[in-house]
């Protein structure tokens, strides 16, 4: 801390009961804008500065834990604590209330846009919006690459990467799997090239104690045991089978829900590095390979995504929607239901497994407090995904400034908006929802003025 600043409170906290928690939870799912950083220095102002229900080295404990998993580390983090406060129920609260309102939002959403998505006003901001996501693409690469790319054979990788999926056409699973055996070779090669440092700095005191604090005990729920841990794992199996086998039984394998299931179980398996680096697989999948919807729509999903709060990976209700409200299956009359339907399924299926490692892995992770560090091959699928994002950037780009193909006219204006809102990301470092907000009512004024 700072010599200026406050003392800090000597006096521990009071016990937070089940239902306050409820609540703070409840507020943090409408609140938690700002994509994981975002949403992480939520968590960290309010629970650890503002409430001291948790010390910052505990949240960084638990951090490091949720940045190793595959899935949205932001919900993870939040089940972790909600687990270590009040047991299994406590988790599965925090968890659901994280995603819970973003789910309902882009139901909502997503059913403006398919249903009124060419009327003048509705098509005017998505013309400005599809330009801003470019940017918000490939400003994202820039970050994550900053963090990964700390030396020649991990930009090697990266490039390799873009190269595998841009011309080889390779699928994203096999991206990562090869990305992992390099890394997992090059760590016991050359351990110093694959090691990286804590990517969220050293713990600090100054807040005074906390509810959980570094010397508090481990409360009993917490401890491991390989009875919890195989029930655990049983449940989530379970949990996985049941659904799965009412959508064959009902649909049949083939069927748009029952792939849907599948397909996102696949994805949340491979989430590492962030919502960002499963785009391309969603992609892949949703858009060339099923053709739940277009390439035009996954653009628009990605803003939405962005503007709501919640988890980015939440795009995956958007397309979830998009899918089950095309295809009808219910009937005409209920395209509503059938997408709303869709959209909690792959919420469900994507989601199932964060669940899972948290409340199967918390007591293990607990059983040690030393820092966790990422290992060789995690550090080489991050330097792939950068590769990855790049291509999703140059293909979001593509669509964006020649919407007819590059036989077509190229689109001036959007490539201005694109270069406008890539200035004001990299160089004067705005908030992606302003950015986003300033280039719908760009494209609203080209569309109607232009």
């Amino acid at each position: 801390m700072h010599p200026t600043a406050p003392p800090a409170n000597t006096e521990r906290p009071a016990d937070v009961g089940f239902w306050p928690a409820f609540l703070f939870w409840l507020k943090l799912g409408f609140i938690s804008f700002g994509g994981p950083a975002g949403q992480i220095a939520i968590m960290h102002q309010e629970l650890v500065e503002r409430r001291r229900w948790i010390s910052e080295r505990r949240f960084l404990h638990a951090l490091n834990y949720c940045m190793v998993l595959p899935g949205p580390e932001a919900q993870q983090l939040a089940t972790y604590i909600g687990w270590l406060m009040h047991r299994r129920v406590g988790g599965i609260v925090a968890g659901v209330l994280f995603v819970l309102p973003s789910l309902l939002i882009l139901i909502t959403l997503s059913w403006v846009y398919i249903a009124y998505g060419n009327v003048p006003l509705v098509a005017g901001l998505f013309y400005g919006i599809k330009p801003a996501v470019t940017a918000i693409v490939l400003h994202a690469a820039h970050r994550i690459g900053g963090r990964a790319l700390k030396n020649r054979t991990l930009w090697a990788i990266a490039a390799l990467s873009f190269v595998a999926i841009f011309a080889l056409k390779l699928p994203f699973p096999v991206i990562v799997a090869a990305a992992a055996l390099i890394g997992y070779v090059g760590g016991r090669i050359s351990p110093a090239t694959f090691r990286t440092g804590g990517g969220h700095g050293q713990a600090h005191a100054g807040y005074g104690p906390a509810l959980i604090d570094d010397d508090t005990p481990l409360p009993e729920h917490a401890r491991f045991r390989w009875a919890g841990l195989a029930g655990i794992v049983l449940v989530g199996a379970l949990l996985w089978l049941l659904p799965m086998g009412l959508l064959i039984a009902t649909f049949g394998w083939s069927h748009a829900f029952t792939q849907m299931g599948w397909f996102f179980t696949k994805a949340a398996l491979l989430t590492f590095g962030g919502a960002y680096a499963v785009l391309p697989y969603v992609y892949q999948g949703a858009v060339t390979h099923f053709g739940w919807l277009t390439p035009t729509q996954m653009i628009d999903g990605l803003a939405l995504g962005e503007t709501t709060p919640g988890p980015l990976i939440m795009v995956v209700a958007f397309v979830g929607f998009v899918g089950g409200y095309v295809q009808a299956s219910f009937g005409p009359d209920l395209a509503f239901v059938a997408g709303a339907f869709a959209a909690t399924l792959v919420t469900w299926f994507t989601f199932l497994p964060s669940f899972v490692f948290i409340l199967a892995g918390g007591p293990l992770i607990e059983s040690t407090h030393d820092d966790l560090k990422f290992t060789a091959p995690l550090t080489a699928i991050t330097a792939a995904v950068v590769g990855v994002i790049v291509n999703l950037a140059l293909f979001f780009g593509y669509h964006v400034l020649w919407p007819a193909g590059f036989d077509g006219a190229f689109d001036w204006p959007s490539a201005l908006i694109a270069l406008a809102a890539a200035i004001a990301l990299f160089r004067f470092k705005q908030n992606v929802i302003h950015v986003i907000a300033a280039c719908a009512v760009v494209g609203l004024l080209v569309r109607t003025f232009g």
